[in-house]
C-alpha cells in the first residue's frame, strides 16, 4: 500500500488510469439495495464475484441440464461448465476492449443462477403451471436478491443485478436494438454476447458427441465462416467483436462484421432447429416436464412436505412476507437440480419395496 490507500483504493486508482471511458469503474458503482463498508482487500465487483461463487446456487449448477439430460459422458457440459465458459469469453472481451474484467465476471457467473432443473424445459413448464411471466433471468435476480442467504440475498451491487437481469434473449436478436432490453453498462452486453458465443459453440460440440447431429449436416457458411472446431469458432466470434466495436460519437457500441453475425445467427438456427427441437431432446424433456409438473401439484397440497423440503435446501427461513403458496413452490423447483428431483419424484410416487 501507498500513500495510507487500501488495496481496494489502489487498485481502483489503476482502473482510472488504464480502464476505457467507456468501462464501468469499480468506484463508480451506484451501491448496494443496503449500503455496507466497503472491504478493504477488494472492489465491489469483485465482492459480487465472490459472493456468487460461495452461493448454494452457483453449486447447484454442476447438476442442472445444459442441453442433454442426464448426460453419461464426462465430457458433456453441464449449467455451470456452461457458466464458466462465459466467464472466460466475457473477461477475455472485456480485457480487449479495456473494460472492468470483474464486473463482466460477476455477471456472467451469476447470469444462469435461477435456470430451472432440466433446461429450458423445465422452464417452461414453470410458465405453463406457475406464471407466463416466469423466467430464467428473473428468477436469477430472485436467487441474489431473496433466495440466497436465508432470505438476506447476496446484497449485490446495481450493475451486476442489472446485467443478470438483461442477459437473456431467447431466440430474439443478439445484439438488439431495444434500448429496454440492454443492459446499463457495456460490461453487461458483454455478457449477453459471450452467452451466445459460448452456447453455439459447446451445444454443437454436445449435439455431434451424442450423435443427434453429424458435423457434416452442418451448414457450410458456419465452418466456412467461423472454423471447423470450438477453438477456431470462439477465437473468431471473440475477434470479430473486439474488432469491429467501438466509440460512436459519445457511446460505445458493440457490432460484428456481417459475414461473423450472419454466419452466428445461421448456426443458432441450425441448432433450434436440429437440436433444441430435435425428437431425441425433446422427448426427454417432455419427461422432465411431467416430473416437474407433478411435484409443484404434488407440494402445493402437502404443507408439512413442502416445509420439510425448504429446510433441507436450507431456504426454511426465507418466506416472511407473504408470499404465495404458488410462489414458494415454484421457488423450490426451480431451484433442484436434475438428479435432486428425479430421485425426489422417485421417492414421493414409486411404490416403496417392502422387505
Amino acid at each position: 500500500m501507498s500513500d495510507g490507500m487500501t488495496i481496494r483504493e489502489n487498485f481502483e486508482k489503476r482502473e482510472k488510469n488504464f480502464m476505457s471511458p467507456f468501462g464501468c469503474r469499480s468506484a463508480d458503482s451506484k451501491g448496494r439495495e443496503k449500503a455496507e463498508g466497503a472491504c478493504p482487500i477488494r472492489t465491489a465487483f469483485q465482492v459480487d464475484r465472490d459472493r456468487i461463487v460461495y452461493s448454494n446456487a452457483f453449486r447447484r449448477l454442476k447438476h442442472k441440464t445444459q442441453v442433454f439430460l442426464r448426460p453419461l459422458g464426462d465430457e458433456y457440459r453441464t449449467r455451470l461448465t456452461h457458466t464458466l465458459e462465459v466467464a472466460q469469453i466475457a473477461r477475455t472481451i472485456a480485457r480487449a476492449m479495456f473494460l472492468n474484467e470483474d464486473l463482466a465476471e460477476a455477471i456472467a457467473l451469476g447470469h444462469d443462477l435461477g435456470h430451472t432443473p432440466f433446461g429450458h424445459g423445465g422452464e417452461t413448464v414453470l410458465k405453463e403451471i406457475f406464471s407466463a411471466q416466469f423466467s430464467h433471468h428473473s428468477q436469477s435476480l430472485r436467487v441474489v436478491d431473496v433466495l440466497e442467504n436465508d432470505g438476506k440475498g447476496l446484497s449485490l451491487t446495481w450493475e451486476v443485478r442489472d446485467g443478470i437481469l438483461k442477459h437473456s434473449k431467447g431466440y430474439g436478436k443478439i445484439i438488439p436494438d431495444d434500448p429496454t432490453e440492454l443492459a446499463g453498462t457495456i460490461e453487461g452486453r458483454v455478457v449477453r454476447i459471450a452467452d451466445i458465443m459460448a452456447y453455439l459453440n459447446h451445444d454443437l460440440d454436445d449435439a455431434i458427441r451424442s450423435g443427434v447431429i453429424r458435423s457434416a449436416q452442418v451448414p457450410d457458411v458456419c465452418e466456412r465462416t467461423l472454423g471447423n472446431t470450438h477453438w477456431e469458432r470462439a477465437t473468431t466470434m471473440i475477434k470479430d467483436l473486439v474488432f469491429s466495436s467501438g466509440p460512436d460519437s459519445d457511446e460505445f457500441v458493440l457490432s460484428m462484421s456481417d459475414d461473423v453475425f450472419g454466419a452466428m445467427a445461421s448456426l443458432r438456427k441450425f441448432l433450434y432447429d436440429n437440436v433444441y427441437r430435435s425428437p431425441l431432446v425433446h422427448n426427454e424433456f417432455i419427461k422432465a416436464k411431467k416430473i416437474l409438473s407433478e411435484l409443484y401439484a404434488y407440494f402445493l397440497d402437502q404443507g408439512a412436505m413442502l416445509e420439510q423440503e425448504l429446510s433441507g435446501m436450507e431456504m426454511g427461513g426465507i418466506y416472511r412476507n407473504g408470499d404465495s403458496r404458488e410462489r414458494i413452490v415454484c421457488d423450490l423447483i426451480a431451484s433442484m437440480t436434475d438428479r435432486y428431483a428425479m430421485a425426489l419424484y422417485e421417492r414421493i410416487f414409486f411404490p416403496s419395496p417392502q422387505v
